[in-house]
């Protein structure tokens, strides 16, 4: 089993990161709405104005999807991401990742 998250810059993408997930089998996720580091220093910390441009991405708001998979699910989620979301490639274009999970307690088994 593995941690999956997903970082989404472009909130229209949301509902098809979900279908995947649901394609695949993977019947729970946590959403929740989250802000990069570069729009927090932009816009809250005075002294990092300036610097508004050096941050990619635009937007303020991004959604961060989480879930407890099984390694193939997981891999074949992340392996459908470009082709929803574009290459992840550049600075400001999203993330996804996986961290391994030695025990899990209260995760209903997926159907």
């Amino acid at each position: 089993m593995v941690l999956l998250f997903i970082i989404v810059l472009d909130p229209d993408k949301l509902e098809e990161i979900l279908e995947a997930f649901l394609e695949l089998g993977i019947t729970g996720a946590t959403i929740l709405d989250a802000r990069g580091m570069g729009q927090i220093l932009s816009e809250e910390i005075p002294i990092f104005a300036g610097l508004r441009n050096l941050f990619p991405g635009g937007q303020s708001e991004h959604s961060l999807v989480f879930s407890v998979a099984e390694q193939s699910k997981a891999d074949q989620l992340l392996d459908l991401i470009p082709g929803i979301c574009g290459s992840l490639e550049g600075r400001g274009t999203g993330i996804a990742f996986t961290v391994p999970v030695s025990r899990v307690v209260g995760l209903a088994k997926e159907l």
